[in-house]
């Protein structure tokens, strides 16, 4: 079976298929994803979009309200009930 979509090359030369214009790297991904924080729980997309807005840490988390984090691109609905946990976990929920 033949691979789906464009051969890519990243800055690092990895080399990938995307069938989207989407310019991240699968591989470089893998290397960034968290191994122990709360941000190792959750999707790329969703990861990306904490750290675009330099949420590294669930105190950081818990200055945000869900509907703001709901509307971060790249956050779907099923994040939140992991986010509302690793708070939970800290004595922590999102602001009012």
């Amino acid at each position: 079976m033949a691979p789906k979509g464009t051969l890519k090359t990243c800055k690092k030369e990895h080399q990938f298929y995307k069938s989207s214009d989407c310019p991240t790297c699968p591989v470089c991904e893998k290397e960034r994803k968290p191994k122990d924080s709360f941000l190792a729980l959750i999707s790329g997309p969703a990861r990306r979009a904490l750290e675009r807005e330099r949420i590294k840490t669930v105190e950081d988390l818990a200055t945000w309200s869900e509907k703001e984090i709901l509307n971060l691109h790249g956050m779907g609905p099923s994040t939140i009930p992991k986010l509302k946990k690793a708070l939970n976990n800290k004595g922590l929920s999102f602001k009012p």
